[in-house]
């Protein structure tokens, strides 16, 4: 496509160096789905007669039919995706040569790249919608089971596994903001920018812009080409979202164990050992959680890439799609994978509750009683955190003092406390907005569905 420029042919080694079909095949119907667009307007502005462009448009049409039934296979020689589309064009429609009138490979694949990326995103859009109605239905299943709550790994207080789940309904709502940003980031159409500054030619880049369903045009042919920015957004919601995930299934292998054993995980999500019968083994959540670091490598990646690149276009750019689709796989099998993970998990509410009677998680609540007894706080705290360490020292629980041994540390205590010092009362009488009070949970679930 340069060879008026050249005296010699690209070197072989070169070409292989170059092409960029490995990476940008897959976006074959969205470049062809711009050309349409590009040629249409063509006509529509006289650059191209009516009839060229009609005929055009037929050859587009033609290609991507043979490219969907097989009977078109690209060539590296040909270097991309673009010009393998345009040399089989021009070789069903002689017209084809004129396609390219008023466009550059810049602003073309810039246009394609986000023509793609917003097919993707939106159906993750869809797949991270299903992942929150699962925390969600979790939630009302698991409403009124009682775990133990922790902070540093430690027991810290009784909490509903319903509020867990909602949890991460607000982490993962969160991602999917994120996800609508990096959505609406991308939804201005390139095409017409050209190679770096417009064209000569009376383009209409509002009537592109429409028919590819963006809202507008691009506003500066300089940033068009150069912007990647809307890739970085992608990322940077693909990272935060592993990264919650990585946290989640943290939790679910650490409560999976013999040590913790109040979660129950389905079977057909789990593996067993080629040597130990007895193993069942969360590598659903192991990969999930393992594959964390790849995305936000890929992220890295590409910020790495921009950084000292100066305006506009340089090659380097075409580095910015191997991650791109890496990433996109990966979070995207992930998301749905999880999401039927976690539709299927059980909780083991007697292991659970048999933890925290070993445990001392009610220290709070005593505390606070005292407050309201006209206790200030430090000196409640002071108190109850002697009477623990006299109970651990002593090995016993709360639920093995007299009432007389707790008259004996705390003057104030009385039977009317020693009746709130349950875990269920602990959970129900935790009733602040956005607390783990099981009414609260209830008016959580039902703000979450309205959020959704």
């Amino acid at each position: 496509m340069w060879h008026g420029r050249f005296k010699h042919d690209t070197a072989k080694t070169v070409q292989d160096f170059t092409q960029s079909l490995d990476i940008d095949w897959r976006m074959y119907e969205c470049d062809i789905q711009g050309s349409i667009a590009h040629v249409k307007m063509l006509g529509k502005t006289g650059i191209l007669n009516q009839s060229e462009a009609v005929k055009i448009e037929a050859g587009l049409i033609k290609v991507l039919e043979e490219i969907k039934e097989g009977k078109f296979k690209p060539s590296e020689n040909l270097e991309d995706v673009h010009m393998n589309i345009e040399a089989r064009l021009t070789g069903i429609e002689p017209l084809g040569a004129k396609l390219h009138t008023a466009r550059s490979r810049n602003d073309q694949v810039a246009t394609t790249t986000r023509l793609y990326l917003r097919q993707r995103l939106n159906s993750l859009n869809e797949d991270l919608r299903g992942l929150l109605n699962v925390l969600i239905s979790n939630a009302e299943r698991h409403i009124n089971i009682i775990i133990p709550g922790y902070t540093h790994m430690q027991q810290a207080q009784p909490i509903s596994m319903g509020h867990y789940w909602l949890s991460w309904f607000e982490a993962f709502k969160r991602d999917a903001e994120r996800l609508n940003f990096a959505i609406n980031a991308l939804n201005e159409c390139p095409l017409g920018a050209g190679a770096l500054a417009g064209s000569t030619l009376p383009i209409d880049r509002m009537m592109t812009s429409e028919l590819l369903g963006f809202s507008c045009p691009t506003r500066n042919s300089l940033d068009t080409v150069a912007n990647r920015d809307y890739m970085t957004d992608y990322h940077y919601f693909a990272s935060v979202f592993m990264i919650h995930v990585s946290r989640l299934c943290n939790d679910l292998i650490n409560w999976n164990t013999q040590e913790f054993g109040f979660i129950i995980l389905p079977d057909e999500f789990c593996t067993g050992s080629s040597m130990m019968p007895q193993k069942k083994n969360p590598d659903v959540l192991e990969l999930s959680r393992g594959k964390t670091g790849q995305v936000i490598g890929h992220m890295i990646d590409i910020l790495i890439n921009l950084k000292g690149l100066p305006m506009t276009y340089n090659r380097d750019l075409q580095e910015d799609k191997r991650g791109l689709w890496q990433s996109l796989d990966t979070v995207e099998s992930v998301m749905k994978i999880i999401a039927e993970l976690l539709s299927s998990v059980e909780v083991d509410e007697k292991t659970a509750l048999s933890g925290l009677e070993k445990g001392y998680s009610l220290a709070t609540d005593i505390a606070e009683y005292l407050v309201m007894k006209g206790v200030p706080f430090r000196e409640a705290h002071m108190k109850v955190g002697r009477l623990v360490g006299w109970a651990v020292e002593n090995k016993i629980s709360f639920n093995d003092i007299s009432i007389e041994q707790w008259r004996e540390h705390i003057p104030e205590a009385d039977e009317e406390m020693l009746k709130i010092l349950t875990p269920h009362e602990s959970v129900n009488r935790r009733n602040t907005y956005g607390g783990t009070g099981f009414s609260q949970v209830r008016k959580q679930i039902d703000e979450a569905k309205k959020r959704i």
